[in-house]
C-alpha cells in the first residue's frame, strides 16, 4: 500500500471514529443534563473617540448593563482585535468578549442586541460583532464526595 492510500485510510478511519462518539448521558433529573441552548459571542472594540476604555468603564458596563440581563452568568475574554472601519484603514485594539449560553427564544436575543447598543452608544462604537449559534450545553456534576459546581 502506497504512503499516500495508508494517510488517506488513517483519516478516514479516524473520522469514522470521531463521527461514531457517542453523546454525553444524560439522565432525568441529573444535574449534568445537556440542554438545546443559544450561544451568543459578543466582541466589543475597547478603543473609543475619547480614547481607550478603561478597565473601570469596561467594569460599569458589565455591571451595569450585562449581568443585568444575564445573572445566571457569563464569561469575559480579553483579546486583540482587528477589523476595516468605516475610514477604510485596518484597525487593530485591544478588545474583550463575552459568551453567553441562553435559552433561544426572542426575548433572550433581545437581551444581547440591547447589550451591543448600550455599547455602541456610551463609547461610540461603529459596529459590536455578534456570533450566535445554537449549542447543545451539559453542566459536569460535581462528585458526590463533597465536590462543588461551577
Amino acid at each position: 500500500m502506497s504512503r499516500n492510500a495508508l494517510l488517506c485510510a488513517f483519516v478516514v478511519s479516524a473520522l469514522t471514529a470521531c463521527a461514531s462518539l457517542a453523546p454525553l448521558p444524560v439522565k432525568p433529573g441529573d444535574p449534568s443534563a445537556c440542554s438545546e441552548r443559544r450561544q451568543d459571542r459578543v466582541l466589543f472594540g475597547m478603543n473609543s473617540p475619547d480614547g481607550p476604555v478603561s478597565e473601570a468603564q469596561w467594569q460599569a458596563f458589565l455591571a451595569e448593563v450585562v449581568t443585568p440581563r444575564f445573572p445566571a452568568g457569563l464569561t469575559v475574554y480579553q483579546a486583540k482585535g482587528q477589523w476595516r472601519g468605516d475610514s477604510g484603514q485596518v484597525e487593530q485594539e485591544d478588545s474583550r468578549a463575552i459568551d453567553l449560553i441562553h435559552e433561544d427564544s426572542a426575548e433572550e436575543r433581545k437581551r444581547v442586541v440591547e447589550i451591543a447598543d448600550e455599547y455602541k452608544r456610551r463609547f461610540k462604537q461603529e459596529a459590536v460583532l455578534i456570533v450566535s449559534a445554537p449549542v447543545r450545553a451539559c453542566f459536569a456534576a460535581a462528585s458526590a464526595a463533597g465536590g462543588r459546581i461551577g
